[in-house]
């Protein structure tokens, strides 16, 4: 690693970057928290639920550094540049080091990229780790599509009023051990109504050479709808079999062609007046494994933000989460109320944010079983045998 960001400085310097501008760009959250019962906070999150409701139930300081740099402009208008960023980890409670079991120091972005191609109709060239297509939902932190990959790709061509996208991948993400390959193709641009976007996307998993691994793919069509409530609507639809059931990611390739995975997806954030916004969702997700065994996830949520004054502004947040599996269905319900101070305006998106919180929690005993030793849930951890819980403290979030 050392060498190649020697090699790739030396070969920056050498390039006619003054007319580029460096762009720097991030996002940081941290704070401190305490648990009613216990000096350390503990947060929340229902066991096979892929997700938590975030506000007031966050237990880690997390950062994101990322810098772009324009190398080159060609006489044709297109641009050559590079971008890299750093990501910083480190749970709660634990001394602040970005290593080891409570902390990590990670690269999930380095890459070099061709845009504003002409042959290409505006399309673009990359190569490299980057997060790539990514769609979430914001108050879960759910990226429910997301084709973020180690490898290279063609993006955004246009054609016929249609943009299309091709991308071949080994590695997923940071995380992913194994190199698998995977194909990911895009298409956007359909317009089936006024103020409304239509995408779909297919990825392929190629079977690894191995005797017990398999192949597999998914499916995900989405639309957008721009102007809704003063905000903006999503609703994807999504189905997935073998290693294709990670829905976008790269999943288990253990898993033949009779293990299937199919979700429901809606959210909306809205801005009804300059005061008053939020984001609401729902989630419903359908898992068949080629064992028998399966398993229904329905996630609810809604977090409504009220602004007193410009700088002033009360966040809430509501959320539900329920898995029907194997030895009962579990049940979480989570509630957060949070005075906020936002110096950049009272509007949902505004950042900074600087929120004092209180967060209550209650759950069911199939969710207390199925808890690991430990979680929050569990009958070993901060709670004791109480089905029930609260946590208190402070945080910062900003983006830039």
């Amino acid at each position: 690693m050392k060498t190649t960001m020697l090699t790739l400085a030396v070969a920056l310097a050498g390039l006619p970057l003054a007319a580029h501008a460096l762009e720097f760009s991030g996002y940081l959250r941290s704070g401190v928290g305490s648990s009613v019962n216990s000096d350390s906070q503990s947060c929340f999150k229902l066991p096979g639920a892929q997700t938590k409701y975030r506000l007031g139930n966050e237990c880690e300081h997390y950062a994101e550094l990322d810098l772009r740099q324009g190398l080159l402009s060609l006489d044709d208008g297109s641009v050559l540049s590079v971008e890299a960023m750093a990501s910083l980890y480190n749970a709660y409670d634990h001394s602040l080091k970005f290593t080891g079991d409570h902390g990590s120091a990670r690269m999930p972005q380095i890459y070099a990229e061709w845009s504003k191609i002409p042959a290409l109709n505006n399309g673009s060239l990359w190569a490299g780790r980057r997060y790539y297509k990514r769609n979430d939902i914001h108050i879960s932190d759910f990226y429910y599509w997301n084709q973020s990959a180690t490898g290279a790709g063609i993006e955004d061509v246009e054609f016929a009023g249609l943009k299309y996208s091709y991308a071949f991948s080994r590695k997923d993400s940071l995380w992913q051990e194994a190199y698998i390959k995977r194909h990911d193709f895009n298409v956007s641009g359909f317009t089936p109504n006024p103020g409304g976007a239509l995408e779909f996307g297919l990825s392929y998993i190629a079977k690894p050479d191995s005797r017990d691994a398999h192949g597999g793919w998914a499916f995900t069509a989405q639309h957008k709808q721009e102007e809704f409530l003063g905000g903006q609507n999503t609703f994807a639809v999504q189905y997935g079999r073998g290693p294709g059931t990670g829905l976008g990611y790269t999943g288990d390739v253990g898993l033949d062609r009779d293990a299937t995975s199919w979700r429901l997806v809606e959210h909306f954030h809205w801005q009804l007046t300059p005061r008053f916004g939020g984001q609401f969702q729902a989630v419903y997700q359908k898992d068949k494994r080629d064992n028998g065994a399966s398993q229904d996830w329905i996630s609810i949520g809604v977090r409504p933000t009220y602004a007193f004054t410009e700088q002033f502004k009360l966040v809430t947040e509501v959320g539900h989460d329920q898995v029907e599996a194997a030895g009962g269905t579990r049940k979480l319900s989570k509630a957060t109320i949070a005075p906020t101070w936002s110096p950049s305006g009272p509007a949902f998106w505004a950042r900074p944010e600087i929120r004092l919180y209180y967060t209550y929690a209650l759950w069911n005993q199939a969710a207390q079983d199925a808890a690991g030793p430990g979680d929050a849930l569990s009958d070993s951890g901060a709670f004791g045998n109480a089905r029930h819980g609260a946590n208190f403290g402070a945080q910062v979030e900003y983006w830039w």
